[in-house]
C-alpha cells in the first residue's frame, strides 16, 4: 500500500470516528443549541463539553449562514428582488442585504412561515 501524503496523516483518527445522533425531546435540543449559541461554539462542541469529552482548539471560523436553495427557490427570490433568475450572485447579494436588515431591525421577532 503506498504511503499517505503528509497532509492526510492526521486524518486517521477522524476516519475511525463515528457520528452519533441523540434522539431527544425538542426541549433538550433547544437547551443545547441555546447554550452553544451563548458560548459561541458549535452544537457538537457544546455536546462534547456537556459530556466531559476533550474539545480540540477550534480554528477561527468565518462567520456565515447557510441555506440550501433549489432552482425554484432562486426563481422565487429573483421575482422577489426583481432580478434575473440566472443571476445567482445578485440574488445572493440581495438576500444578504435582507438578512443584514433583519439583524439591524429594532425588534427582531420570530418569522412566521407564509401559508
Amino acid at each position: 500500500m503506498p504511503a499517505k501524503p503528509a497532509r492526510w496523516q492526521g486524518s486517521d483518527s477522524a476516519l475511525r470516528a463515528v457520528q452519533v445522533a441523540f434522539d431527544v425531546e425538542e426541549a433538550v435540543m433547544e437547551a443545547v443549541r441555546v447554550a452553544a449559541f451563548e458560548a459561541n461554539v458549535s452544537t457538537s462542541t457544546q455536546i462534547r463539553l456537556l459530556l466531559g469529552l476533550p474539545v480540540a482548539a477550534e480554528r477561527p471560523k468565518r462567520p456565515r449562514l447557510t441555506v440550501t436553495l433549489s432552482g425554484d427557490d432562486y426563481d422565487v427570490l429573483a421575482n422577489r428582488y426583481g432580478l434575473p433568475a440566472d443571476d445567482r450572485l445578485a440574488i445572493k447579494e440581495a438576500a444578504t442585504r435582507e438578512l443584514i436588515g433583519f439583524a439591524q431591525a429594532p425588534r427582531r421577532g420570530k418569522l412566521k412561515q407564509k401559508t
